[in-house]
């Protein structure tokens, strides 16, 4: 397998130009649960460009019905990234001070984990993010509360 560089700057360059709108070349999911998750797999991709054909457990789109759970749905993004050492995004879970530009933070509540959010600046040690479902561009992260929340540091990408 071979490592590829995840390309933070392309992944954040990707979450501000669409985290106010809807790439067309995807589906949204806004009706459908939220288009959180979805959205942030689509700024992964842009900044690794390897996705997972693992049929279930994967992390890919083709299309709204080919496509894994894991790539539009958080809960199953955040088992993927905690577990996939193949191909796609590999990741660590790292506290809040190991956060980085691209990184992701996921909140959980008692039922899980709900929603995802990608970090795109700093503003001090405060994280800065972007997401869909409820539309952000940089807003501060200490504007949201959660029960829980998993800082999601993506360290490469793997190919074969």
């Amino acid at each position: 397998m071979e490592k590829v560089t995840y390309d933070r700057e392309r992944a954040i360059q990707y979450a501000k130009s669409w985290a106010l709108r809807r790439n067309p070349s995807y589906a949204d999911f806004s009706l459908m649960g939220g288009d959180c998750t979805n959205f942030i797999s689509q700024c992964l991709y842009a900044g690794g460009g390897v996705q997972n054909y693992t049929p279930t457990m994967g992390w890919y789109y083709n299309s709204l019905s080919s496509r894994a759970p894991a790539w539009s749905a958080a809960r199953f993004l955040y088992r993927f990234l905690k577990a996939n050492r193949s191909v796609g995004p590999v990741a660590r879970e790292v506290g809040k001070s190991g956060l980085q530009i691209g990184d992701l933070i996921q909140l959980e509540n008692e039922s899980g984990v709900y929603h995802s959010l990608i970090v795109t600046g700093f503003d001090g040690r405060d994280p800065l993010i972007c997401t869909h479902t409820f539309d952000a561009y940089m807003v501060p992260f200490s504007r949201y509360t959660a029960p829980a929340a998993h800082f999601m540091h993506i360290e490469y990408f793997q190919k074969y």
